[in-house]
């Protein structure tokens, strides 16, 4: 029996598991989880689109959605859009 390595990337092929999946990691992840949850999205779309819809070149995009990266706020901000997403505040509950 042969196995493949899980990529979350392949489940994201519509836009309310994108916001789910997106959802869950800003309830329960950390900044890092974020980015790299954002770098999911964007694979799993297509990094080149995301690149041209950003105005980021393909590498750039890749060395600020990777592990470890701290992308600018304004990055994240562009990339969100990119996917159709968006981040919105409410207020938590006590």
């Amino acid at each position: 029996m042969t196995t493949t390595k899980f990529d979350i990337a392949d489940y994201l092929d519509n836009e309310e598991m994108i916001a789910e999946y997106l959802n869950t990691v800003l309830e329960d992840g950390d900044s890092s989880d974020l980015i790299i949850a954002i770098g999911h999205i964007a694979k799993s779309i297509g990094m080149t689109k995301i690149a041209e819809k950003t105005g980021m070149s393909r590498t750039s995009l890749y060395k600020a959605l990777s592990d470890g990266a701290k992308p600018q706020f304004g990055t994240i901000i562009k990339v969100l859009k990119a996917i159709g997403g968006q981040i919105n505040v409410k207020p938590m509950s006590a």
